[in-house]
């Protein structure tokens, strides 16, 4: 059997996303602009577009934004939500496909997705479409639910390690080390000035919207129809029991690197 693309999965429920994944700070979109401040004479290559949760705050600059998106789906959603916006547009292509002369960029950036790219592909595909001077901005959004204070996350934790034992939902809060390393990645790539910022913030779910949520999560979308049903139940339950009130806590991640002049 052809294994699965877990890409895709993000294009199966477009209403879902948009709904229920988050947007990301303000602050941090003001850390990428003071880094590199874009204008109406530049532009900007978005990578993993989505719904474009990460869209609008770089379009109100004025700026001409390119977008690429693997989903036809997703594509389809976020070229009509930016239709009246004449310095957007969408192409249906993975990163690695895409094509574009070099040094066209002021300025590329990717909201949890550059992930999805190996490595060797993605940094020197990027340096080279910048422009000398232009930035790269890679950021993550990484919810955390597994916070030992609170029971309901504890009794959270018994699900996952029941149905998902090799779930990364136990990972530390605070990675430091992968924080490095990503800032020591871009480094290596030839990226100069580079900068590391963390947000925080806590978003709350009903049992429902938080269960809609996990549904547009590839790894979840992955799992085997019969397990899914029953991770859900357990899931819903165990939220209902607790007030019906889910607590995730997010630490958002940004990278900020200069190809040099």
């Amino acid at each position: 059997m052809e294994k699965r693309d877990l890409r895709l999965t993000f294009g199966e429920d477009v209403k879902n996303y948009e709904a229920l994944r988050p947007t990301y700070p303000g602050t941090l979109f003001s850390a990428i602009l003071a880094y590199e401040p874009m204008n109406a004479e530049k532009c900007a290559l978005e990578i993993g577009s989505g719904t474009g949760q990460a869209t609008l705050p770089i379009l109100k600059t004025g700026c001409r934004v390119e977008a690429v998106e693997l989903s036809s789906s997703m594509a389809e959603y976020v070229e009509k939500k930016f239709s009246g916006n004449s310095r957007f547009s969408v192409s249906v292509s993975s990163f690695e496909a895409y094509e574009k002369e070099e040094e066209s960029f002021d300025l590329i950036y990717a909201a949890t997705a550059f992930h999805w790219i190996p490595e060797a592909e993605g940094y020197p595909k990027a340096f080279r479409l910048l422009k000398k001077g232009g930035a790269l901005a890679l950021f993550w959004n990484r919810p955390y639910a597994a916070r030992e204070s609170d029971p309901l996350h504890r009794e959270i934790q018994k699900i996952y390690r029941k149905y998902r034992p090799d779930s990364a939902k136990f990972r530390e809060e605070y990675e430091a080390k992968r924080y490095q390393r990503l800032q020591e990645t871009m480094e290596r790539y030839g990226f100069v000035d580079t900068e590391f910022h963390l947000f925080h913030r806590i978003r709350e779910f009903t049992a429902d919207a938080y269960l809609a949520l996990l549904n547009t999560y590839s790894d979840h979308r992955a799992m085997e129809p019969e397990i899914r049903k029953a991770f859900c139940g357990e899931m819903h339950r165990a939220i209902s029991e607790y007030g019906n009130c889910m607590r995730v806590y997010d630490s958002i991640d940004l990278y900020l690197g200069r190809k040099p002049e």
